[in-house]
């Protein structure tokens, strides 16, 4: 589930952090892992707090919206919030250049999401991935640290293994 949502930020993040001169090339997987660690955080956050129910409306498309702005939704509201943060502060971004790559990123993922976990012809993602992810009420977050490190060809060391760190 993670390698998938992985690959939809970065199919959405070409011009928001691959040709953004603010955040340096070689931080590119970083930035795009400082998403992904929004939504998985804020996804993980809402089923603790007992909000399984509504990740599960959010993710099947019938999440409760301000006109259909999918941004207005809390959950979505929430990652976009820890996005930013995670943004300004490994990146020394201002707000509102943070805030605009979450924009430009954000809204095309978890619509890709939902698409996908609605698709019966669709296999990458579905709503099972999510409901086995946080049935206990907790996201195992040793898979997290597997999959930067995959994702980012870290070991024990590097940027794979800091995110691993990070996530133990």
């Amino acid at each position: 589930m993670l390698e998938q949502l992985m690959g939809l930020i970065q199919d959405h993040s070409q011009d928001a952090i691959v040709n953004n001169p603010a955040i340096p090339n070689e931080k590119n997987n970083d930035a795009m892992q400082t998403i992904l660690g929004a939504i998985t955080g804020g996804l993980q956050q809402q089923a603790q707090g007992g909000g399984l129910a509504s990740v599960m409306g959010l993710l099947g498309g019938q999440a409760n919206t301000s006109g259909g702005n999918l941004m207005s939704n809390p959950i979505v509201a929430n990652i976009t919030q820890q996005a930013v943060t995670g943004l300004m502060q490994k990146f020394g971004l201002e707000n509102s250049a943070a805030a605009g790559i979450v924009s430009q990123v954000l809204p095309g993922v978890i619509s890709s999401v939902i698409s996908k976990t609605n698709d019966p012809n669709d296999n990458s993602l579905n709503m099972s991935d999510f409901t086995n992810a946080f049935s206990d009420g907790k996201f195992d977050m040793n898979d997290v640290s597997n999959i930067a490190g995959k994702l980012l060809g870290g070991n024990a060391g590097g940027i794979g293994g800091m995110l691993g760190g990070l996530f133990k």
